[in-house]
């Protein structure tokens, strides 16, 4: 495993994942930020759920994801929501 297992949420599978999409150091998903990454996965896996953009923003904040505020969770539901 790489860089991006080593921060919190991200196991083997969406490190792979990340990879693929071009995303393969913590700074640059940072950059990215947990939206654009969720959609970069979602083109290659239509599976992407709710939990993976919240354990991708929990990344993003060094956190795990259920530590994630209510506000944010909600924000980020909203987005997700555009997408089903």
């Amino acid at each position: 495993m790489g860089e991006l297992s080593a921060i919190p949420n991200i196991g083997k599978v969406v490190e792979q994942q990340l990879n693929e999409v071009g995303i393969k150091t913590a700074k640059q998903l940072i950059e990215i930020g947990s939206k654009q990454a969720w959609l970069k996965i979602k083109c290659i896996d239509d599976s992407a759920c709710i939990n993976r953009l919240y354990a991708l923003e929990g990344a993003v904040e060094g956190i795990r994801w259920r530590n994630l505020s209510e506000k944010v969770k909600g924000e980020l539901k909203e987005f997700y929501n555009t997408f089903k």
